[in-house]
């Protein structure tokens, strides 16, 4: 049985919304269990309405709901101990859920979990991972907005916490990593990058593949497994391809229904459309996992429809599913111990990881 938090007032469409995604939810998975976490006057007539969410969950009343524009500091300082947000996370410390998700203010999400689940042993600051996709398949892709402005070291840990979660969600042995620069030459792109970029060449690591620099072209060519930048890039890629998935769509609904050929040619290649607006649904991709921490949080986009937020329970099912916290320690042991002893050679490291 696997049981997670929902901080049930976050997002820009309230508890409607939220368990209506939820609904969606235990229809595919009735091993899920959730704890809500909200004010009762808003989510308790709602949860009424979803006899099969109810059913499969406990509500908690919390006097605080975090706002959309609070500021991080203002949110943690008043909502603490009360608010839906705090609780929700609180409930992954205690061990009374195994992940959070939230749809609420991301600054506020991340500023409550890294003061109530600490980071990792040797992380110095969380990342917002995404699953993108790519011609390939998927990738995945942080940071997307923790931490702006990363240094070499922070970076290689990103790498570090990204390779776990490929292989945790992707099952691949070695993913294929790549660091996120103005070009492919070496002597391209800030001091920070290229420096990551010797780190991780030197460091040798079993744990995954280092490829060296990509650019913004092959993250949708799928070119690696993980592609790793720091928040502000990361951010700005993220809502650009959004942006392009929603503007491609619009121009095809207007394209398909200009004349009568291209209604029939619509009606003859449905199938393919079909097909192409799946790929493009960018609420199916919905969620971006917070690595690093000593517990999982899912942040769905605060203006997620019930079927994103779905997407983003479901990702909070895959990712403890997959053990990918237990994989991520794994990971940062053995990049430890090899900082620790340079001179361990790689069989040394395989046979730790056993």
């Amino acid at each position: 049985m696997i049981r997670i938090s929902i901080d049930a007032m976050g997002g820009d469409h309230g508890p409607e919304v939220i368990l209506a995604g939820l609904d969606k939810v235990v229809e595919r998975r009735p091993d899920l269990r959730f704890l809500l976490y909200g004010r009762e006057e808003a989510v308790l007539p709602a949860l009424e309405r979803r006899p099969a969410v109810r059913r499969a969950s406990e509500f908690v009343h919390c006097e605080v709901a975090v706002r959309m524009d609070d500021k991080p500091s203002q949110a943690l300082r008043n909502g603490r101990w009360k608010s839906s947000m705090w609780r929700a996370i609180e409930a992954v410390k205690n061990g009374e859920a195994d992940v959070c998700v939230s749809a609420g203010n991301t600054g506020a999400l991340m500023a409550m979990s890294k003061f109530c689940l600490r980071t990792l042993a040797g992380i110095e600051r969380p990342a917002i991972a995404a699953i993108w996709p790519t011609i390939r398949g998927e990738s995945i892709v942080l940071d997307v907005g923790a931490t702006i402005g990363a240094d070499a070291r922070q970076l290689v840990e990103f790498a570090l916490l990204g390779s776990a979660m490929a292989n945790a969600l992707f099952e691949v042995e070695r993913p294929s990593v790549g660091l996120l620069n103005v070009g492919v030459e070496e002597i391209k792109g800030q001091e920070e990058v290229k420096e990551a970029g010797r780190m991780l060449r030197e460091a040798a690591l079993e744990s995954m593949a280092y490829h060296g620099f990509v650019e913004g072209d092959d993250i949708g060519k799928g070119t690696v497994d993980v592609v790793v930048t720091e928040g502000f890039a990361g951010n700005i890629a993220l809502k650009a391809a959004e942006g392009t998935a929603r503007q491609i769509a619009s121009y095809l609904r207007a394209a398909m229904g200009r004349t009568w050929r291209a209604r029939l040619g619509y009606l003859l290649a449905s199938d393919a459309f079909a097909q192409l607006r799946d790929k493009m649904d960018v609420r199916k991709i919905n969620g971006g996992v917070f690595l690093g921490l000593n517990g999982l949080v899912v942040k769905s986009h605060g203006g997620a429809d019930a079927e994103g937020f779905a997407a983003a329970v479901e990702l909070a099912y895959e990712m403890i599913s997959s053990r990918l916290l237990e994989k991520t320690r794994s990971s940062l042991d053995l990049y430890h111990a090899r900082e620790a002893n340079p001179d361990r050679s790689p069989a040394d490291g395989a046979a730790l990881n056993q």
